[in-house]
């Protein structure tokens, strides 16, 4: 570094004389020049090696290359020259030096070395040439400092350069040579002691498994005179440890070198030591990756039917015919950037849900602290994620082991365990990630879920005819054939028709093997031929168990045991009573209501009676036809329930206050059945009192004596001599 900064001075002390400098040159470029292929792309450890082991004379001979010196500072030639031609282009160099860098290896300290600097006119002209030389101990410059040589055209001067070291280390100066149309230095080095390690040019892995990691162990030496300080780097699929070392001179040291490809094909990178003087050295690496033969026993694995809440399982083998030791492990996911996929969505949700988290604090993630935890918070959340293998995981299908080694020409027996949840086919695709192949192993897994196995001892209930309204009692029974419980319930009724059945339970549980009486009852209220399908669900089954019930609902059949009731003649206000019966020949009770629609709507009609004394016609027609038609007939019962083959007896009692001939019909209204759905006749006829003696009709006055309505012939009108 001192001898950096004098030569830093030097250099700004020309620049004042000689102008600006390019800003192109660099001081360290110059000093580092002569180093042994520093900043070289490829250096092998071969030619690391042979080049440490030369000597100055003949590192000086295996010298190919002939570079040209760097122009410090162009001069204007006009200015500073008679002369006006030139054999050279102005950006070319007039004066060559040999060599361009001066380079001192293998020295041994406090001896002293010689090297020759020639400098050739490539000019057609002669050049003038001055050798500037900055004092050191260690360089010396045989002449004085300074000194101006003239150089014809194509011809040379030679300077030497003496060199005497006090350590082995390295050394760096300068020579400054100014000529007529350029100054350009020419840099002078000592190489000192160097740590060389025999590593190897190629280390070819040959075929190897892919997704296998192969090594190869190499025993390094430390061939130079020099501790090594060194640092190994290469890139995927290759590794290398220990990364970083340090070995003594003549010792030695194992370096592995790993190859792990996870894609089939040809691999190549470089293995690059890196020593602490600078240099670097790369070994090639070259491998292949193939498939070797491993491989399932078969591609899908059906697993017996397994009822819920219960489990079974299977194997499926892993055969390794080859002759590595393969890892596997069973994924959830086909390839690695699903998986990766799937690692940054688990990262944004779990980010999510800590914000808002927070949100719902109502916590200021934009202050420090809070952000800070929160990002610690993330990284942790991450860190966790990454350390996880993402192994197949799932509730229904499992497989045990999850990961493990298969020996060379082994088998290993993987059982899959089903587990299912709901009465229903699953299937699921796993993948096993293994060694030795590229893609994943794909494996369906299926099985089929079975839930309880309830039913009725019978499929279909038919009935038969049965009447309306009347109740009718069944039993179904519920057998469980299956080894776990069933727990049904009756879906709603979804019918007029089946709200019409009752189930008893309609909720419970069967046990394995056991079995359910349901008791059923039916009340129909509509007529006709039905078919109903009950659902009675059953917990973890696709299917209800269903239960069909057919059957025809007739109406009730009664009767009256007279055809007809025939009051026959009838006199004003005399009442008449018929009796008839009224028959329920079904099984059903029968509610009914007996009317006469043609009857009238007024007041009932006046019995004679109620008008005994009374003899103006004036106040009996007044009595008997009102203002609104009478009710003339009166029924008893008129309304009341005949139980099943019961009868009922029902008195019709008609009392005339009109004067009409009588054609009517009692009609009788079935409740839940229907209005008029049998009608009995009733007839009559009005017919006036008469004395037979004077075969004229009687006043309607005679008709309220009740002598003679008793006794005919005793009445008023006989004793005046008129026969009655």
């Amino acid at each position: 570094e001192a001898r950096q900064r004098k030569h830093t001075v030097l250099i700004k002390k020309r620049a004042l004389k000689l102008g600006p400098i390019p800003v192109h040159f660099s001081l360290g470029t110059v000093l580092l020049s002569c180093l042994p292929r520093t900043h070289s792309a490829v250096l092998t450890p071969s030619a690391f090696q042979k080049e440490m082991s030369l000597t100055t004379r003949k590192r000086l001979v295996s010298k190919k290359k002939l570079n040209l010196p760097q122009i410090v500072q162009p001069q204007d030639k006009p200015e500073t020259s008679h002369h006006k031609f030139s054999a050279v282009y102005p950006d070319h160099r007039s004066l060559q030096p040999f060599p361009p860098e001066v380079v001192f290896q293998n020295y041994t300290p406090g001896e002293v070395y010689e090297m020759p600097v020639v400098l050739r006119n490539r000019d057609k002209v002669p050049q003038q040439v001055k050798v500037t030389w900055e004092s050191s101990p260690y360089f010396q410059l045989v002449g004085p400092s300074g000194m101006c040589h003239k150089v014809p055209p194509g011809l040379s001067i030679t300077i030497h350069i003496l060199f005497t070291p006090w350590q082995n280390k390295d050394y760096f100066h300068q020579l400054l040579c100014i000529t007529e149309r350029e100054e350009f230095i020419v840099p002078i080095c000592a190489v000192g002691a160097r740590a060389v390690l025999d590593f190897p040019d190629l280390l070819d892995f040959s075929e190897c498994p892919v997704k296998y990691s192969s090594e190869k162990t190499l025993l390094v030496h430390n061939l130079g005179n020099r501790t090594a300080r060194y640092h190994l780097s290469t890139q995927s699929p290759f590794s290398v440890t220990p990364e970083v070392g340090t070995l003594g001179v003549g010792d030695v040291v194992q370096v592995t070198v790993g190859f792990q490809p996870l894609q089939s094909g040809d691999h190549s990178a470089s293995l690059v030591v890196h020593y602490d003087t600078g240099e670097n050295t790369h070994t090639s690496l070259h491998g292949t990756a193939v498939d070797v033969h491993i491989r399932l026993d078969r591609d899908t694995v059906t697993v017996g039917k397994t009822y819920i809440t219960m489990s079974n399982h299977t194997t499926v083998r892993i055969h390794n015919l080859s002759g590595i030791t393969a890892r596997f492990q069973w994924k959830a996911f086909d390839t690695q950037e699903e998986e990766d996929q799937q690692y940054h969505r688990l990262c944004r949700q779990e980010k999510d849900k800590l914000s808002d988290f927070l949100k719902e604090r109502r916590v200021d993630t934009t202050h420090r602290e809070h952000s800070a935890l929160l990002t610690r918070t993330i990284q942790r959340e991450r860190a966790r994620l990454q350390g996880d293998p993402m192994l197949f995981n799932n509730d229904i299908f499992s497989l045990e082991p999850k990961e493990g080694e298969i020996r060379p020409n082994c088998s290993a027996e993987i059982n899959v365990f089903f587990k299912p949840q709901a009465a229903r086919v699953y299937e699921q695709a796993v993948y096993c990630d293994i060694s030795g192949r590229e893609t994943r192993l794909p494996l369906l897994l299926i099985g089929e879920g079975l839930g309880p196995q309830l039913h009725f001892s019978f499929e279909e209930l038919d009935i038969g005819e049965v009447f309306v309204r009347a109740a009718h009692s069944y039993e179904a029974i519920l057998l469980n054939n299956g080894p776990i419980e069933a727990p049904f319930r009756l879906a709603p009724p979804a019918t007029a028709m089946s709200s019409c059945f009752a189930f008893l339970p309609q909720e419970g549980i069967v046990a394995p093997g056991r079995l359910q009486a349901i008791q059923i009852s039916f009340c129909p209220t509509i007529l006709g031929e039905f078919k109903e399908e009950f659902w009675f669900h059953v917990t973890e089954s696709p299917k209800p168990v269903t239960l069909t019930i057919r059957g025809f609902v007739m109406g009730l059949t009664f009767h009256f045991d007279v055809p007809a009731l025939h009051f026959g003649d009838v006199s004003f206000g005399f009442p008449r009573t018929l009796r008839c019966s009224l028959s329920n020949t079904s099984l059903a009770p029968m509610a009914f209501n007996l009317c006469i629609p043609e009857d009238g709507l007024g007041e009932a009609s006046i019995c004679s009676s109620l008008q005994i004394f009374k003899t103006t016609r004036q106040s009996w027609r007044k009595g008997a036809q009102g203002f609104m038609k009478p009710r003339e007939f009166h029924i008893s019962p008129c309304r009341g329930t005949i139980r099943s083959l019961g009868s009922q007896d029902i008195e019709v009692t008609l009392c005339s206050n009109t004067v009409r001939e009588y054609r009517l019909e009692l009609v009788v209204d079935v409740d839940g059945v229907g209005e008029k759905v049998l009608a009995l006749t009733l007839t009559a006829r009005y017919q006036r009192f008469s004395c037979s003696c004077s075969s004229f009709l009687a006043p309607p006055e005679l008709m309220a004596h009740w002598d003679c309505y008793r006794n005919p012939c005793k009445c008023p009108w006989a004793k005046k001599g008129q026969s009655c």
